[in-house]
């Protein structure tokens, strides 16, 4: 007789504090005429009772059943700003999850938040490749031996691995997070990661080994990297994941490209879901007994709003607006707005007010849209039109401290998004703009190391280099302007660099020499060596500054900024030129 074993599984990832359902748009057709419909999708209510509803229809069909959280909890939200992780533990908690990975963003502050995150949660935490062996003792915040910490097992070099039944067997699930961790976020410095391969390989074999051929691995290291792992270790039986932000499912009806769900790479499924709890993946797997998913059926869902918001210069009639809703209503992968009561009570009483406060504290008004994009293009050739704005800021505000200041530099990815005309409130800043609460340094640099990091930086965004990170190393400046060419040589691309000198109010550029010294300011995430920025690490000096981070040094330059009326004027320098 052949053994099937089915499992009902919901997963999340990279929800980012977005407790609260999050704009979405679709491109709908009526008649041949297309339309832009907005609604809002997810949150964590929504996802709740969704959730619960999936974990009732389980067990009624005695399925076993998993809700896994792909990693990036922390950060993105006006929450997050107010409240440190203290509401994403309590929130996640009412959520009930089986399990999450330990994503980048849960240490941009080092060790501390996740210590506390692990002891207010009641689900385990993965971490199977993050390696506490070498943790200092007596330190302040130790995660070593942490009961819901399932870490690395450093004598085996295997994942600790969570077990959960599987009909009449054993399913494993062990969390496998990125080995390039001190690159992209900032560990504590006795924190190591081991390679992500290695330790997945190592753990597979060590499983099977023991009889264990179901094998899930919740996955923080994104859509490329899973596919490479997947290639590279045989006997996964799925890879549930995060950090790329990957939708998938089909819903190019309703203009949206998405990625397959449950695309198979040497045989194992992946499945993401989305970004910031718009979306809940669901599905039904079934296994053989050797472990490989033989069936898989499911998608991601969004859970949306039953009113509908409809882009158009002409009134939409009644008519046209029903059969748009009804598109909607009939794609098999759109639930609506039923929601768990108590999780929308908890967010409304006990953390929506603060987040309201500061969304009706109006800082200013911009005349016309301001776009962020990490790279220059063909249609903004100087790429984001509110970086070099920021920098601009943390330039002049460092400036009032009676401190010698040459230049900023900032990272694009420390932007989050474009600003639309209209009014700047605190919550548009705190908790979408700028939403890392990132401390400034500054610093005391030689020429030579500032040519180094310009390159580099660019290199690393633009994919110029061996180990890209992506588009968010991109630098924008604010007292530098540079000229690169990326078909030279490496060490040879930027052609100029130049430092600005205001004399008698007229404004100067001169040559950046490689022997002199430079001061000057970026986020300690950047100065400490992050994406590409490795060269600020050959700084003579860095001193931080307490009295600013990189949204309150925005914030106090937008103040003094006002005009008439309150209007801003964000107008900047740009002080860039690449070639490809």
């Amino acid at each position: 007789m052949t053994i099937r074993y089915t499992l009902k599984l919901a997963h999340i990832n990279d929800t980012h504090s977005h407790f609260d359902p999050s704009r979405v748009q679709f491109l709908l057709t009526e008649q041949q005429k297309q339309y832009e419909v907005y609604s809002h999708s997810g949150g964590y209510a929504r996802i709740g009772y969704h959730v619960e509803h999936a974990r009732k229809q389980a067990k009624a069909s005695r399925q076993s059943f998993l809700f896994l959280h792909g990693g990036d909890s922390f950060q993105g939200t006006l929450y997050f700003n107010q409240f440190k992780g203290v509401a994403n533990a309590d929130l996640l908690r009412r959520l009930s999850p089986d399990a999450m990975v330990l994503g980048n963003h849960e240490v941009d502050a080092g060790n501390g938040p996740v210590k506390d995150f692990l002891d207010a949660i009641d689900f385990p935490l993965l971490a199977g490749n993050m390696d506490l062996s070498q943790e200092e003792a007596n330190k302040e915040a130790p995660l070593r031996n942490h009961p819901r910490l399932f870490d690395y097992a450093y004598q085996e070099k295997i994942a600790k691995t969570l077990l959960k039944p599987l009909g009449d067997t054993q399913m494993a699930i062990m969390g496998i997070t990125l080995d390039q961790m001190k690159l992209i976020a900032r560990p504590d410095d006795d924190t190591l990661f081991a390679n992500a391969i290695d330790t997945t390989r190592n753990t597979v074999n060590a499983l099977h080994r023991q009889g264990i051929k179901h094998i899930i691995v919740l996955s923080h290291l994104g859509w490329d990297m899973d596919k490479q792992l997947a290639a590279s270790v045989d006997g996964i039986s799925l890879i549930v994941g995060g950090h790329s932000h990957t939708l998938q499912g089909d819903f190019a009806s309703l203009g949206i490209k998405a990625l397959p769900y449950g695309e198979r790479i040497n045989n194992t499924p992946i499945l993401h879901a989305g970004k910031y709890a718009e979306t809940l993946g669901l599905c039904n797997i079934e296994f053989n007994a050797q472990g490989e998913v033989t069936a898989l059926d499911g998608s991601n869902y969004f859970m949306l709003d039953k009113h509908l918001i409809i882009e158009s210069e002409e009134q939409i009639n009644p008519e046209v607006y029903q059969q748009l809703w009804q598109q909607l209503d009939d794609h098999p992968h759109v639930l609506w707005d039923e929601q768990d009561d108590e999780i929308h009570r908890v967010i409304q009483q006990q953390y929506r007010p603060a987040i309201t406060a500061l969304e009706h504290q109006v800082l200013g008004f911009i005349p016309r849209n301001l776009v962020h994009t990490r790279l220059p293009s063909k249609a903004l050739p100087h790429g984001s039109e509110i970086a070099p704005w920021v920098c601009k800021s943390i330039y002049h505000e460092t400036k009032r401290l009676n401190t010698e200041l040459d230049f900023a530099l900032h990272n694009a990815g420390g932007v989050r998004q474009s600003l639309n005309k209209g009014p700047v409130t605190m919550a548009d800043v705190l908790g979408r703009l700028l939403p890392f609460a990132l401390p400034l340094v500054q610093y005391r640099i030689q020429g030579k190391f500032l040519y180094q990091t310009i390159e580099s930086a660019i290199n690393s965004a633009t994919n110029n280099s061996i180990s890209g990170t992506g588009a968010g190393s991109f630098p924008y400046t604010y007292g530098l302007r540079y000229c690169y060419d990326g078909r030279r040589p490496i060490g040879e691309r930027i052609l100029t660099l130049e430092v600005l000198r205001i004399q008698h109010e007229q404004k100067l550029w001169y040559p950046v020499s490689l022997d002199s010294y430079y001061y000057g300011v970026s986020s300690n995430y950047t100065a400490s060596g992050k994406e590409g920025y490795h060269p600020l690490l050959e700084a003579q000096w860095q001193h931080p500054l307490e009295e600013l981070t990189l949204p309150n040094a925005f914030i106090r330059f937008m103040e003094r900024q006002q005009g008439l009326n309150g209007l801003l004027t964000p107008q900047v320098e740009y002080t860039s030129h690449l070639w490809p």
